[in-house]
């Protein structure tokens, strides 16, 4: 079916639309009450961003997938964003599940974990700490103020241990002897949880009472403890900022844009406390409206796995609040309210993340315009013809040619893109010969990047002349460098002009490290090979661009060292058990923990080793065979 015809077919109905390129990669996705109106929309004619039009030329083929509700439609359009991570979508680039504490008040001794993954088990979860330093922080605080457990120990009262050093001074108060009454232990619990949840005043004052109670019973070594520990509480209590005098649980969302980039920022308040903030950089919304950065960007936000507060508040007022609102209701399982403040307390702190944004902002800029010089210096001292955004950087690594591999790592604007690091194992390549094995990788990794029509501005190869022109033969016989030059300076674009046939070519560059000649001088510098040029490049020591390559150049043998580490590792505690089929991790670790070696195993009939739990007949028969086969007594027939 043609794209005119999938227009004229489309669904009136809510769903989620994914466009596609002529290459078939998803280069946008989003969600509509009507698809037929939504979709045929970016068709019409009539005034358009740049983004937008950019976005319609690039379309070849375009794909639905209804829901019953515009809510669905939210749900599914963040959960495939995540996924795909589409060319045209703001992409909030930040994978990883925020830092929680869990306290699970239920268990007969509960205690403190530290967690980025929720579940929905009655344990009660705090945050989150954005950065973590602050969680870290408080956890000590507690820890040191209140004797709670901060072991993983499972207490049993029938089984009572030797308590550990942390009962000796005091900061736990021993339900691993068995002598802890639960009762106050949860006394315990009480006060940290009010001290979590910001009730400095409850806090205080109950322990405030407990000392006067001890006191007047004449207990002066508890008073005594107590004392210290209302002191210590005061003291955090001073140093936490009290932003929201209602003690609201808030998510304050602030943004700041210039010259085409923008900073959101996320102001974390819980119990009228700033917890923490996140910062997001986002490098091109040209196109964009407000409206759409800060709609796009709360449906990403609010996909991860984390808590919900009962108050949103935006910088400005968008189409989809209603349906937001319903979203973060049924996340959160109690009501939330998205606000546009306009006045008042809450329009303060929507300022404030404003104002953090911008400073946000500024840094941003900063450093990219003191990255985007040290690329032009690098592109002019080596004359490239590409300014060297975007560099893949490879390294071979082997000891006497066993598992030989090598690494690739990414570097975009002077900063590791560590989703698009490869790892590879050689293999066609036997004994220890660099050459060849930088010729396999370069054409394993550039077939599949030719197909996919996208190449990085510089590739920078790890070794001399030898491993340059291995690599070189490579890339020519592909096609990939040699063909359509293009004038030093020109602006080919992301894959080159499409529609034109030009492609675009990636500089190349081999670096290698010596030593000086000079008698008693044990001074490295770096030389840099560049393709039909005799003689090397030596690189200012002290330079900026020196420091750029060297740096491509040594995460790439971390990487390929950190892998070839793991696999000499894994080949150390190779076990003849992998060798036999049918025997996978959790039967191999079963055997071996019943029989406490390879050797009894092999001494072992078929029925001994059926049964072994998770064993079945037909296995340890193939055991058995295995071990006969390699002319090992494997005990008697069965």
């Amino acid at each position: 079916m043609t794209l005119e015809e999938k227009l004229q077919n489309l669904p009136d109905s809510p769903g989620v639309y994914m466009m596609k390129d002529a290459k078939g990669h998803i280069i946008y996705i989003g969600k509509a009450l009507s698809l037929w109106n939504r979709v045929r929309s970016y068709f019409q004619k009539g005034a358009k961003g740049e983004k937008t039009e950019m976005l319609v030329r690039s379309i070849a083929d375009i794909e639905t997938m209804v829901t019953h509700t515009e809510l669905e439609a939210l749900v599914l359009e963040a959960n495939l964003i995540k996924k795909h991570r589409p060319k045209y979508n703001i992409v909030l680039r930040d994978d990883k599940n925020y830092p929680y504490l869990r306290f699970d008040v239920k268990a007969a001794f509960p205690r403190l974990e530290v967690v980025r993954r929720l579940k929905k088990d009655g344990a009660l979860y705090y945050g989150p700490y954005i950065p973590a330093g602050g969680m870290w922080e408080s956890l000590a605080l507690i820890r040191r103020t209140f004797p709670i457990a901060p072991c993983k120990m499972e207490f049993k009262a029938d089984k009572p241990a030797r308590p550990c050093i942390q009962f000796q001074i005091g900061r736990c108060i021993g339900p691993c002897t068995g002598e802890v009454d639960t009762r106050a232990y949860h006394e315990v619990v009480s006060q940290v949880r009010l001290f979590l949840e910001g009730k400095n005043r409850d806090l205080l004052n109950m322990l405030k009472q407990h000392m006067e109670e001890a006191s007047e019973r004449m207990e002066y070594e508890r008073a005594a403890e107590l004392r210290d520990r209302i002191a210590k509480i005061e003291g955090a209590f001073e140093k936490q900022k009290v932003i929201s005098p209602g003690f609201e649980n808030q998510d304050v969302i602030g943004f700041a844009s210039d010259g085409g980039c923008t900073d959101i920022q996320a102001l974390f308040v819980r119990n009228g406390i700033l917890l923490g903030r996140k910062d997001f950089y986002i490098d091109d919304v040209r196109g964009m409206s407000n409206e759409e950065l800060i709609t796009d960007f709360l449906n990403q936000f609010y996909a991860k796995d984390m808590i919900v507060p009962a108050e949103v508040l935006l910088p400005l007022e968008v189409t989809d609040r209603a349906l937001f609102e319903s979203w973060l209701t049924e996340k959160r399982g109690a009501k939330v309210e998205v606000q546009f403040p306009q006045r008042g307390r809450k329009r303060e702190l929507v300022q404030m993340a404003s104002d953090n944004a911008a400073q946000s902002l500024r840094e941003h800029l900063l450093s990219r315009r003191s990255k985007e010089k040290i690329l032009m210096r690098l592109q002019e001292e080596l004359g490239l013809v590409n300014l060297p955004r975007r560099i893949e950087a490879f390294d071979i690594s082997n000891i006497q040619g066993t598992e030989s591999v090598a690494s690739m790592v990414s570097f975009e604007n002077n900063t590791p893109d560590k989703r698009n690091y490869k790892k590879y194992k050689i293999r066609t390549v036997v004994g220890p010969d660099d050459f060849a094995s930088m010729a396999e990788v370069i054409r394993r990794r550039y077939t599949k990047a030719k197909e996919e029509g996208l190449f990085p501005d510089l590739i920078l190869i790890d070794g001399g002349k030898g491993q340059l022109n291995a690599a070189l033969d490579v890339l020519r016989e592909l096609g990939i460098i040699g063909r359509n030059p293009l004038p030093q300076g020109e602006d080919r674009g992301e894959g080159g002009s499409e529609g034109e046939g030009i492609r675009r070519e990636p500089d190349v560059i081999g670096l290698a490290k010596a030593r000086s000649g000079e008698e008693g001088s044990e001074r490295e510098f770096e030389r840099v090979f560049l393709p039909g040029v005799e003689e090397p490049i030596i690189l200012d020591p002290m330079s900026a661009t020196t420091h750029l390559v060297a740096r491509v150049r040594d995460e790439a043998h971390r990487f390929a060292i950190t892998y070839h580490r793991k696999l000499r590792e894994k080949r150390a505690v190779h076990s003849e058990l992998d060798d036999i089929a049918g025997i996978g991790e959790v039967r191999k670790k079963a055997l071996l923990r019943h029989f406490g070696s390879v050797e009894k195993i092999k001494q072992a009939t078929a029925e001994e080793i059926a049964a072994v739990q998770g064993m079945s007949q037909k296995a340890a028969t193939e055991i058995v065979r295995y071990f006969q086969g390699t002319g090992v007594r494997a005990g008697k027939e069965s």
